[in-house]
């Protein structure tokens, strides 16, 4: 992977990828290329921001329009014929201001549904949409979506969570969806939905202390972990839901 495409660098887990991509690149010797996109550019912690081999670019998952934007600098920057090798969609949101996870039925409300759809669903799925003509080069392509655990519908046993819950479910649908299509139009390529396990990071802070009985990673584990899986990815894999440590999950 030498072109690849990280959405959600401001955030734990797609900080850390970026980071992670980079340092590997350090140790053999390759030269690759990385384009974070973020919200906020600035949000983006040193000496990450300023690193010469990553190029940020302002991106919002919720606003529709933001793709055409990140197209036109992205043509700029790898020229569609180019390609991308990789892209991977590390941006989520499970709690923000008002938007909280819900327990009890009577707590969900529909702007929580609508935002939560838009950046761990919407988000992905328009992005990916853009980005076609980045993934119809000739060489083995990845595109991943960092989902969750929580969002397998067969795994489903303790219920709540709704807005997270049913837009990681959507997310899970549209990778499914696109490993049937991309094949066709991009061969050879492999779209999978890959749980990152329970990081420490913003995310999970709220529920630090019932996390207390699981086993958390640090954002940089995490950020091995996923690697790990994602270059050992084939054609093979395509369509699957894998767990952080190459397992597969149920849908």
């Amino acid at each position: 992977m030498k072109r690849i495409l990280v959405a959600g660098v401001s955030g734990a887990i797609g900080g850390a990828l970026a980071a992670a991509l980079l340092a590997r690149d350090e140790e053999s010797g390759e030269k690759s290329i990385v384009i974070g996109l973020c919200r906020d550019p600035l949000a983006v912690s040193e000496p990450l921001r300023s690193h010469s081999r990553l190029t940020l670019l302002a991106w919002n998952a919720e606003d529709e329009r933001s793709p055409e934007a990140v197209v036109k600098a992205l043509e700029k920057l790898v020229p569609a014929e180019n390609g991308l090798d990789a892209f991977i969609y590390a941006a989520g949101l499970l709690h923000d201001g008002a938007l909280f996870p819900e327990k009890r039925l009577e707590e969900l409300q529909a702007s929580s549904l609508a935002r939560a759809f838009a950046v761990n669903a919407t988000g992905f799925a328009l992005l990916a949409q853009a980005l076609l003509p980045w993934f119809r080069h000739r060489d083995f392509k990845r595109m991943v979506a960092i989902s969750a655990k929580v969002g397998s519908i067969e795994d489903n046993h303790l219920g709540g969570w709704y807005a997270y819950r049913s837009s990681k479910a959507a997310l899970n649908m549209l990778v499914r969806t696109l490993s049937v299509e991309l094949p066709r139009r991009c061969k050879p390529i492999v779209c999978v939905a890959l749980h990152p396990g329970t990081t420490d990071s913003a995310l999970s802070e709220p529920f630090r202390q019932s996390l207390a009985q699981l086993q958390v990673h640090s954002a940089i584990e995490t950020a091995e972990n996923l690697l790990s899986v994602i270059e050992k990815l084939t054609p093979e894999d395509n369509g699957r839901f894998v767990s952080w440590d190459g397992s597969s999950l149920p849908w």
